[in-house]
Protein backbone atom coordinates (compact mmCIF):
# COMPACT_ATOMS: atom_id res chain seq x y z
CA UNK A 1 0.00 0.00 0.00
CA UNK A 2 3.07 2.24 0.97
CA UNK A 3 5.07 1.91 -2.06
CA UNK A 4 2.05 2.15 -4.65
CA UNK A 5 1.17 4.85 -3.47
CA UNK A 6 4.70 6.26 -3.68
CA UNK A 7 6.48 6.04 -0.38
CA UNK A 8 9.97 4.53 -0.08
CA UNK A 9 9.59 1.60 2.30
CA UNK A 10 12.36 -0.25 4.57
CA UNK A 11 11.50 -3.57 5.81
CA UNK A 12 13.31 -3.89 8.85
CA UNK A 13 12.03 -7.37 9.72
CA UNK A 14 10.95 -10.19 9.93
CA UNK A 15 11.21 -12.06 7.27
CA UNK A 16 9.90 -15.60 8.29
CA UNK A 17 6.68 -16.82 10.62
CA UNK A 18 8.94 -17.88 13.23
CA UNK A 19 8.75 -16.42 16.40
CA UNK A 20 11.17 -13.34 17.04
CA UNK A 21 12.75 -10.90 19.86
CA UNK A 22 11.29 -7.74 18.37
CA UNK A 23 13.12 -4.96 20.72
CA UNK A 24 15.81 -4.84 18.45
CA UNK A 25 13.77 -4.44 15.32
CA UNK A 26 11.64 -1.96 16.80
CA UNK A 27 14.68 0.15 17.82
CA UNK A 28 15.96 0.04 14.38
CA UNK A 29 13.01 1.30 12.91
CA UNK A 30 12.50 4.26 15.84
CA UNK A 31 16.50 4.91 15.38
CA UNK A 32 15.85 5.49 11.17
CA UNK A 33 13.03 7.76 12.36
CA UNK A 34 15.36 9.68 14.75
CA UNK A 35 18.18 9.71 12.67
CA UNK A 36 15.71 11.06 9.62
CA UNK A 37 16.11 8.53 7.43
CA UNK A 38 12.48 7.92 7.53
CA UNK A 39 9.81 10.18 8.37
CA UNK A 40 7.48 7.77 10.27
CA UNK A 41 8.23 4.29 11.39
CA UNK A 42 5.74 1.29 11.89
CA UNK A 43 6.16 -1.33 14.45
CA UNK A 44 3.78 -3.79 14.61
CA UNK A 45 3.10 -7.30 16.98
CA UNK A 46 0.02 -9.16 18.18
CA UNK A 47 -0.81 -6.38 20.12
CA UNK A 48 1.41 -3.84 19.49
CA UNK A 49 2.13 -2.95 23.03
CA UNK A 50 5.50 -4.59 23.18
CA UNK A 51 6.81 -2.93 20.03
CA UNK A 52 5.23 0.22 20.97
CA UNK A 53 7.65 0.42 24.67
CA UNK A 54 10.44 -1.07 22.72
CA UNK A 55 10.32 1.81 19.89
CA UNK A 56 9.67 4.33 22.77
CA UNK A 57 13.56 3.50 24.45
CA UNK A 58 14.62 5.45 21.46
CA UNK A 59 15.42 9.36 21.94
CA UNK A 60 13.07 11.43 20.14
CA UNK A 61 11.21 9.05 19.43
CA UNK A 62 6.80 9.15 20.12
CA UNK A 63 5.39 6.03 19.40
CA UNK A 64 1.75 5.93 19.79
CA UNK A 65 -0.19 2.59 20.09
CA UNK A 66 -2.98 3.11 17.27
CA UNK A 67 -5.38 -0.08 16.92
CA UNK A 68 -8.28 2.48 15.15
CA UNK A 69 -8.37 5.48 13.62
CA UNK A 70 -9.28 7.96 16.45
CA UNK A 71 -6.44 7.19 18.44
CA UNK A 72 -3.86 7.64 15.00
CA UNK A 73 -5.86 11.09 14.36
CA UNK A 74 -5.13 12.13 18.16
CA UNK A 75 -1.55 10.67 18.00
CA UNK A 76 -0.29 12.72 15.28
CA UNK A 77 -2.62 15.90 15.89
CA UNK A 78 -1.66 15.96 19.94
CA UNK A 79 0.99 14.60 20.59
CA UNK A 80 3.15 14.68 17.08
CA UNK A 81 3.74 10.96 17.53
CA UNK A 82 6.22 9.94 14.92
CA UNK A 83 6.11 5.77 15.37
CA UNK A 84 2.94 4.59 14.37
CA UNK A 85 2.35 0.93 16.17
CA UNK A 86 -0.36 -1.83 15.30
CA UNK A 87 -1.55 -4.50 16.93
CA UNK A 88 -1.86 -7.58 14.00
CA UNK A 89 -4.40 -9.60 15.77
CA UNK A 90 -6.19 -6.45 16.51
CA UNK A 91 -6.51 -4.90 13.57
CA UNK A 92 -7.61 -6.63 10.38
CA UNK A 93 -5.63 -5.81 7.52
CA UNK A 94 -7.84 -3.55 5.77
CA UNK A 95 -7.90 -1.31 9.09
CA UNK A 96 -4.48 -1.20 9.35
CA UNK A 97 -4.17 0.61 6.20
CA UNK A 98 -6.73 3.05 7.33
CA UNK A 99 -5.02 3.59 10.44
CA UNK A 100 -1.85 3.81 8.28
CA UNK A 101 -3.52 6.70 6.18
CA UNK A 102 -5.11 8.54 9.08
CA UNK A 103 -1.46 8.54 10.68
CA UNK A 104 0.47 9.75 7.54
CA UNK A 105 -2.24 12.55 6.56
CA UNK A 106 -2.95 14.01 10.08
CA UNK A 107 -0.95 17.10 10.67
CA UNK A 108 0.39 18.01 14.17
CA UNK A 109 -2.10 20.77 15.83
CA UNK A 110 0.89 22.65 17.73
CA UNK A 111 -0.09 24.98 19.75
CA UNK A 112 -1.71 24.11 23.17
CA UNK A 113 0.19 20.53 22.87
CA UNK A 114 3.45 22.18 22.08
CA UNK A 115 4.28 22.70 25.79
CA UNK A 116 3.13 19.25 26.49
CA UNK A 117 5.57 17.44 23.29
CA UNK A 118 8.15 19.95 25.20
CA UNK A 119 7.69 18.30 27.84
CA UNK A 120 7.75 14.68 27.33
CA UNK A 121 11.17 16.07 25.66
CA UNK A 122 12.39 17.47 28.56
CA UNK A 123 11.25 14.36 30.78
CA UNK A 124 13.41 12.26 28.32
CA UNK A 125 16.56 14.54 28.43
CA UNK A 126 16.16 14.22 32.35
CA UNK A 127 15.90 9.98 32.56
CA UNK A 128 19.17 10.13 30.08
CA UNK A 129 21.08 11.80 32.06
CA UNK A 130 20.36 9.44 35.31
Amino acid sequence: MLERAGHVVTDFGTHSTESVDYPPICAAVARAVRDGKAQFGIVMGGSGQGEQIAANKVHGVRAALCNDLYLAEMARSHNNANVLSMGGRVVTFDQAEKILEVFMTTEYEGGRHERRVAQLAEIEQQEGAR
